[in-house]
């Protein structure tokens, strides 16, 4: 315990009992949205990214621990473990340094160096690193015999293990390293009978490039190696070989004879053959880590804000998903978001039933009540929201043009079947446009979040980290927002604190079978759900209309005694106690610390028995296109035109401004002055104001400035 703690602090700076404690509540089986709201006191108040920042420490640090333990036995079984060795593979805390520790003992394939050990050439091999003779092919002369035919033989084969000594010598790989980080320089070339592919064209800036691999910025490193694995561009790491060789050889030769001139050869073979290949790759490897952890960020931070994007709330929606061809699918859905009605309108070409179509969408707003309509993104938006706008309503009905990324996912995923077995993939679609509208969080979690279109080359980076790294990032979101239980799908229960796909089946088919749950108390009745899930769930699941009103708010259960004391202490019921401000304002907090519960956690009662249950997302605001803007060719430079942020990226943002492609906002035309990070300047889905710089029709592409 005491090793991982100064482990993590060593990469966090974070107080050590806040780690110790933090390390103590992850061993009980607490997760970080439980642990960063209501242990506030065990951990000095750590918040959700610290606390994951301890997380991911932690893994590494038991991950270190097993290698360790493997490479620790697998030396024990060979009989070359010595009490030296062990202590230096149990004090590393860097698993390339293990590593390295190890490599003299791999057991690996048929080696050149093992070949000529088999053949007897290893004695010759210490006489010459010796350096002290100076007739060294008299003396290989004795090793000709067997399989060794010539003096030439023996001298190769001696060089081979002299080779493969200096490949395991720590010091000089860490040299090379050292050189790999400051210098080494990524280069590209076409492969000629690709030059002229169509999908190599998107790489063409990669055709003859060349970089300093420490500089090189993850969106290009993950580009090149993209087009490097489509088989477009070969790639190579270079350093300056003589400085490298250099270096070796003064580490190593300490004589001016004849064994000084084997080892010099022996050198520039270790180098080409076994040093270079192998370290140039670690360092690859090592950008290519750095640049999926900063896309991988870049994504999470495009997925947060994606998933708490305002939603309208409980209203009558009807929506469309647009087509030309095979019309325009339309759903009716009632406030808590289930399908009411469906049916194709055909107001495009080729069939062009404008007419009709405007009268069927008027009568279904009419009958169904509906208060908002939600028009998917993709082919034929514009001209369906064109076609929504010219509508005559009774009532007011707002219209929102509404991502659809991802919903063809969703629309064919077991989820939806499950959820909709009589309709076809169409009418599922449309379902989950509609619901975006009314709460993109409890939509978005049913569909892999790689596939909802807001990441930065998020199939190239590591498929785990990357999950993990998501998994997180929605478990924190949903637990923010909090979850009605009577009303939310498994897939949204899922992602609850404590709960986990299982449990969340199990809560659904209560609920099918029971019906609504009446208080939080009542959660304990469902199979398999425990006191610790209670104890990490009960507080993030909400009970619209109990009996308690505390069952409705971030109040944890355990925390009730406390409100009903507050209440009592005030001489007013819990219920009137809650919104009411001034009585709150007037409680000392004091007068409730105990051992467990100290002003941190009080604190946080005062301040939900305020606002109980307040949604931390704002309200959905209606945004129209500029309506005279179609397609890239009604674009012009100087332009200022009306979009909305659909992707953010290191090198800056992606703008929807009505058409079907989208527009750039290099990363130096957000701001006058340096920018440091992006979501400093925009944010996902925010309607903004843009100047288009330039517009490249040929390569669909438009440069776009953010007009302050």
């Amino acid at each position: 315990m005491k090793s991982l703690v100064s482990y993590i602090i060593s990469n966090t700076n974070l107080p050590e009992q806040s780690v110790k404690n933090t390390v103590e509540l992850l061993n009980e089986d607490c997760t970080i949205p439980f642990i960063s709201r209501y242990r506030k006191e065990r951990t000095g108040n750590l918040d959700e990214v610290q606390i994951g920042d301890i997380v991911k420490f932690k893994d590494l640090f038991e991950a270190l621990e097993k290698r360790k333990k493997a490479i620790l036995k697998a030396l024990e079984e060979q009989g070359v473990l010595t009490s030296e060795l062990e202590q230096k593979i149990i004090n590393t805390l860097d698993l390339t340094t293990l590593e390295d520790l190890y490599l003299p003992y791999k057991k690996s394939r048929k080696t050149k160096a093992e070949k000529a050990r088999q053949s007897g050439l290893e004695p010759l091999a210490k006489i010459i690193m010796s350096q002290n003779a100076n007739d060294v092919e008299s003396i290989a002369y004795k090793y000709v015999k067997n399989d060794i035919t010539s003096v030439e033989d023996a001298l190769e084969g001696a060089r081979h293990i002299i080779a493969e000594w200096i490949n395991e010598r720590t010091d000089i790989r860490n040299n090379i390293r050292r050189q790999l980080e400051r210098f080494a320089m990524i280069s590209t070339k076409v492969i000629k009978t690709k030059s002229d592919d169509e999908n190599a064209q998107k790489f063409r800036d990669y055709f003859d490039w060349e970089e300093n691999l420490s500089r090189i910025p993850s969106h290009r490193l993950l580009a090149i190696l993209r087009a490097e694995k489509e088989g477009f561009i070969r790639v190579k790491i270079a350093i300056d070989n003589d400085r490298a060789l250099d270096n070796i050889e003064r580490r190593i030769i300490k004589s001016n004879n004849a064994c000084a001139e084997e080892i010099t050869i022996a050198i520039k073979d270790a180098y080409k053959r076994l040093l270079l290949p192998s370290l140039s790759n670690e360092a690859l490897q090592i950008s290519k880590d750095t640049a999926d952890e900063a896309a991988i960020t870049v994504f999470a931070k495009n997925l947060k804000q994606l998933l708490l994007g305002s939603p309208l709330g409980e209203k009558r929606i009807l929506a469309i998903d647009p087509g030309f061809r095979s019309g325009c699918k339309v759903v009716c859905l009632d406030a808590q978001g289930q399908l009411k009605y469906n049916e194709t309108i055909y107001p495009h070409p080729p069939k062009s039933d404008s007419i009709g179509a405007m009268k069927k969408i008027s009568s279904l707003c009419d009958a169904y009540k509906i208060e908002a309509i939600a028009i998917g993104n993709g082919t034929a938006s514009r001209e369906t929201e064109a076609l929504i706008r010219k509508v005559h309503f009774k009532n007011d009905v707002q219209v929102f043009v509404v991502s659809e990324a991802g919903a063809s996912i969703y629309s064919a995923s077991k989820i939806a079947r499950e959820e909709f077995p009589d309709y076809d993939v169409t009418v599922r679609g449309s379902v989950s446009i509609g619901r975006r509208l009314q709460d993109p969080l409890a939509e978005l979690v049913k569909i892999d979040a790689k596939s909802i279109g807001v990441g930065q080359y998020q199939h190239d980076v590591d498929q785990t980290k990357l999950q993990k790294q998501l998994d997180v990032v929605v478990e924190n979101c949903v637990n923010a927002v909090g979850v009605n239980i009577n009303t939310a799908s498994k897939s949204l229960l899922s992602y609850v604190s404590g709960i986990g796909p299982k449990l969340a089946e199990n809560i659904f088919n209560y609920r099918n079978e029971n019906g609504v749950f009446k208080s939080r108390n009542d959660i304990k009745k469902v199979p398999r759900l425990g006191g610790k899930a209670f104890e990490q769930g009960a507080a993030f699941l909400r009970i619209k209309d109990a009996k308690n009103p505390l069952d409705d708010s971030a109040v944890h259960p355990e925390s009730y005694t406390i409100v009903t004391q507050m209440a009592k202490d005030a001489k007013t019921s819990v219920t009137d106690l809650i919104n009411n401000k001034e009585a709150l304002q007037k409680i000392n907090l004091k007068k409730y610390c105990s051992e467990t519960v100290g002003l941190l956690t009080l604190e946080d009662i005062v301040k939900e028995l305020e606002k109980p249950g307040l949604d931390i997302r704002e309200q959905a605001k209606v945004f129209a296109f500029n309506q005279n803007i179609k397609t890239i060719t009604d674009l012009h430079e100087g332009q200022l035109l009306p979009g909305i942020v659909n992707n953010i990226t290191n090198f800056g943002c992606f703008v929807d401004v009505g058409i079907k492609e989208s527009a750039l906002i290099h990363v130096s035309n957000l701001s006058d002055s340096f920018v440091k990070d992006v979501n400093e300047h925009v944010s996902l889905h925010q309607q903004i104001i843009v100047k288009v710089l330039e517009v490249d029709v040929a390569r669909k592409r438009i440069q776009l400035k953010l007009h302050k």
